[in-house]
């Protein structure tokens, strides 16, 4: 089924705040719309409201036809405890809940009490749950499941999906069940919140694959800058600082030329208006002063008995209080041009610690074990101020390099050793530094002892992070915020070896961009792990490695 989405006037917010407003949207069969914005400028707010999720606080979502099939794949930071991968792609895939509404509606056709008062007859729902049961896919979908996980590589170590928990998977491997129940799906339209975290760079080409060759209408949210030229068709930005929203034609690429020239535009009109307020109000404040100054020497200079004179001055007086209400009626017209509001920046700088040996680290013929997997035997050497790029797919040992490297894990065969004067800055995957139950402030004032309260919080608030966020545990921050903890730790501390395991994941797009700037004046060891391909083409490399079953080879 074709089907188009349509908004007009939405807003959406939360509480008594609006996010964005007289947002008029028109999603239809092949539209890829990519929704970019700040962190908190309302894009997941915006998905669940196209979803039916969430109602709007003014305006209206509707479908044509109403009864078409949207599918919402939001993010999920924690995986359902005892969830199966065939559980999950089940409910992913919308076919979970089409079977509980078949169910239900069977039950009241063999029992039409159920239905009591409804008003509804049980045959005709029967006959709505039916067909959106099959519409789902849900009728074939454990015979098509084995297939696709298959076509993906993913290894559930001999189990089957109706018995492999979600919990027992690695993030990629994760990741690539999210891609299977997207394949799985048969939505009419489909709404993606961030689909690339945690994909490799074969996952990204899958993915970007899937969503171009979908027939009907997409709209994803995604912080990857090369998965949103390569696909999206149209550009929602959602403007915080100016709390606007505008719809961009063309692909991502044509979409930051575009920003750029409107930006500029804005500012220039802006400053051409201040400048000629600025210039009237000037002339105005003149012409005041000059009538002024007038009248008293006219009232000083004249006799009492030269009314001629007096008649004359005050005629001139009359003249200049003329011009000043001119002026000020020319002011008054001017067309009232708003200043364009500056944007919050992660203003990121990496604190710099004295240089290390000129050995950084070195592994010898190691080899380090995790369950059944291993990785090496591996050679390397680190060398200091060297800028090292890592890539290699899901699950192929990188997170065990970089742990190796840093002497986090032993070598079960071999050896590994750290430099003399080695300061390590680390973001990991799992963002496990900024982790507990204790609020944010208390753990960040535990990693950085000699920073006084008042400046821990300060700093904090330059990444974003404001009382309501300082407060809180430091589990139920979301991703992107513990993020912007890390970074603002790396800030703290003086680093000389800085390890980044996929630093893109969950950061808003002007905060990648400022990452990219602070790496490029940080002058100590780096070593980056990336699957974001325009992070690999913009942060300057001198090795790169790739990670491949296990085994590290220098490209």
């Amino acid at each position: 089924m074709t089907a188009t989405l349509v908004t007009q006037g939405l807003a959406g917010g939360y509480g008594h705040r609006t996010l964005f407003d007289s947002l008029d949207l028109t999603v239809a069969p092949g539209d890829v719309l990519g929704v970019v914005g700040a962190n908190g400028a309302g894009k997941s707010t915006l998905l669940r409201l196209l979803a039916g999720r969430d109602a709007p606080q003014a305006g209206a979502v509707t479908l044509s036809p109403p009864d078409a099939f949207v599918g919402w794949l939001p993010q999920e930071h924690e995986r359902v405890v005892g969830e199966t991968v065939a559980e999950y792609v089940a409910r992913r895939t919308g076919c979970a809940e089409a079977t509980r509404a078949m169910d239900a509606a069977a039950a009241a056709l063999g029992d039409p009490s159920l239905l009591a008062g409804s008003g509804v007859d049980p045959a005709d729902a029967y006959s709505s749950a039916l067909d959106r049961w099959l519409a789902s896919g849900a009728a074939d979908l454990e015979e098509r499941l084995p297939v696709v996980l298959a076509e993906l590589g993913l290894d559930l170590g001999g189990a089957r999906p109706e018995q492999a928990l979600m919990t027992s998977l690695s993030g990629g491997q994760a990741a690539r069940v999210g891609l299977a129940a997207l394949l799985l799906s048969r939505f009419d339209i489909v709404l993606l919140d961030e689909p690339t975290n945690d994909l490799d760079l074969d996952g990204l080409e899958r993915l970007e694959a899937v969503v171009r060759g979908l027939r009907g209408g997409v709209v994803v949210i995604s912080h990857d800058r090369e998965f949103l030229a390569r696909c999206v068709t149209r550009v929602l930005e959602l403007d915080l600082a100016q709390g606007t929203n505008r719809v961009f034609g063309g692909g991502y690429d044509a979409y930051l030329e575009e920003r750029e020239v409107a930006r500029r535009h804005q500012r220039e009109k802006y400053d051409e208006f201040a400048e000629k307020k600025a210039d009237l109000v000037s002339r105005a404040r003149n012409q005041r002063e000059w009538s002024s100054q007038g009248v008293r020497n006219a009232m000083r200079k004249a006799p009492d008995n030269d009314k001629i004179r007096r008649k004359a001055s005050s005629e001139s007086s009359e003249k200049q209080a003329q011009k000043v209400r001119q002026m000020e009626s020319r002011i008054a017209r001017l067309e009232e041009v708003e200043e364009p509001r500056k944007e919050w920046q992660l203003q990121l700088t990496i604190g710099s610690a004295p240089r290390s040996g000129s050995v950084v680290s070195t592994l010898s013929s190691a080899v380090f074990r995790q369950g059944s997997f291993a990785l090496g035997p591996v050679s390397l050497q680190v060398n200091a101020g060297e800028r090292i790029g890592i890539t290699g797919p899901n699950g192929a040992g990188k997170s065990t390099l970089l742990r190796a490297l840093l002497g986090h894990q032993l070598p079960d065969e071999g050896t590994a050793s750290l430099g003399a004067s080695v300061h390590i800055g680390e973001i990991d995957q799992a963002r496990a530094l900024l982790a507990g139950s204790h609020p944010l402030a208390t753990a960040f004032e535990a990693l950085v002892p000699d920073m006084a309260s008042g400046e821990v919080r300060t700093l904090l608030a330059k990444f974003g992070l404001k009382a309501d966020h300082v407060n809180r545990p430091v589990d139920e921050l979301s991703p992107g915020e513990r993020t912007r903890a890390g970074l603002a730790l790396l800030q703290a501390r003086g680093v000389n070896l800085l390890v980044l395991d996929e630093p893109t994941n969950h950061l808003d797009l002007p905060a990648i961009e400022q990452l990219e700037q602070a790496l490029e004046s940080y002058d100590g060891t780096l070593v980056l792990v990336t699957h974001d391909r325009r992070m690999l083409a913009t942060v300057r490399t001198d090795r790169r490695w790739h990670v491949e079953a296990g085994q590290v080879s220098e490209l």
